[in-house]
C-alpha cells in the first residue's frame, strides 16, 4: 500500500490516472499526446503507476494498452476510510462506478497464497461465498460445462448463470456470464470472465478480465469486482470476512 500512496503523491502520476479515468485503455502514443512531458517520462511515470498496481497493461498487436485499475484504491477504502467516515465510503463508491465504463475491464490484486489455494477459492461453491456477496458458484469447471450462481436468501431464482470455456488449473479459467438478478442487467446479455493465476515468490497476482461488454453497459456487471477481489484477498490472508456494502446486499 506503500507504493500506492507514493504513487498518489507525484501530480503527473495523477494526471495521467485522470487521462485513464476519463477515457481507459490508451496507449503511450495517447498518453503522451495529452500530458506536456517527454515519451520517457511518460514512460517512466506508467511504470511506477504500474508497480504500484494502479495501472495494468495489455497487448494489442503491437501496442501496449494501458488500464486504470480501481483495486488499490478499493483496499485503501476498505483499510482507511470506511472506519472513519461513511459519507467518504459513500464518495470513493462513486468514484468506483465512474472508474469502470469501458467495453473491458481487467482487475489486477496480489494475494500472499498458492496458486493451488487460489484457485480453489474461486471454484469452491461454500468458499467463493464468503468473499463473494454470499453469492454460491455452482460448476464441475471442465470446458462445456454450465455455471450456475445463487444465493439462499433468493427463493427460488438465480443470480446468474455461464458457461466454462476453459478451465487450466491453477492458471487460468474463462467463463460466460449472463446476470439474471434484475431485468436490467439481465437485457445487457452475455459476457465473458478471465481469471490468469501467476505466482510471484510466495504471493499469486490475481489478474480478472471481464469483457465483451457491451459500451455503456449497466456497471452492476461489473462494478463489484473490486469488493469481490478485496473479500478474496481478506479471507485467503486472514481467514476473515470483509464487511463491504455488497456483502450486505441479500441480508
Amino acid at each position: 500500500m506503500d507504493e500506492v500512496f507514493k504513487a498518489l503523491a507525484d501530480p503527473t502520476r495523477r494526471g495521467l490516472l485522470d487521462e485513464l479515468f476519463g477515457e481507459d485503455g490508451q496507449t503511450l502514443s495517447a498518453l503522451e499526446a495529452r500530458v506536456p512531458m517527454t515519451r520517457f517520462g511518460v514512460m517512466k511515470h506508467l511504470k511506477l503507476l504500474e508497480e504500484a498496481g494502479l495501472v495494468v497493461t495489455r497487448r494489442r498487436g503491437r501496442e501496449k494498452v494501458h488500464y486504470l485499475n480501481p483495486v488499490p484504491i478499493r483496499l485503501i477504502h476498505d483499510r482507511w476510510v470506511s472506519k472513519y467516515a461513511e459519507t467518504w465510503a459513500a464518495g470513493l463508491a462513486d468514484l468506483k462506478e465512474s472508474l469502470e465504463r469501458t467495453v473491458e475491464r481487467v482487475f489486477e490484486i496480489y494475494i500472499r497464497t498458492s496458486p493451488e489455494r487460489l484457485w480453489e477459492a474461486i471454484t469452491d461453491g461454500e468458499i467463493r461465498a464468503k468473499y463473494n456477496f454470499g453469492v454460491r458458484v455452482g460448476s464441475d469447471w471442465s470446458p462445456g460445462a454450465r455455471l450456475e450462481m445463487s444465493h439462499p436468501n433468493v427463493p427460488g431464482g438465480l443470480l446468474g448463470e455461464g458457461e466454462v470455456l476453459s478451465a487450466e488449473p491453477p492458471r487460468r479459467l474463462v467463463h460466460t456470464l449472463h446476470a439474471l438478478w434484475g431485468e436490467d442487467v439481465k437485457a445487457e446479455g452475455v459476457s465473458r470472465v478471465t481469471w490468469d493465476i501467476e505466482q510471484v515468490d510466495d504471493s499469486c497476482r490475481l489478474t480478472v478480465t471481464h469483457d465483451q461488454l457491451r459500451e455503456g453497459a449497466n456497471d452492476q456487471l461489473y462494478g463489484g469486482w473490486p469488493m469481490i477481489l478485496s473479500g478474496l484477498k481478506t479471507w485467503l490472508e486472514t481467514g476473515e470476512q470483509l464487511t463491504t456494502p455488497g456483502s450486505k446486499m441479500y441480508g
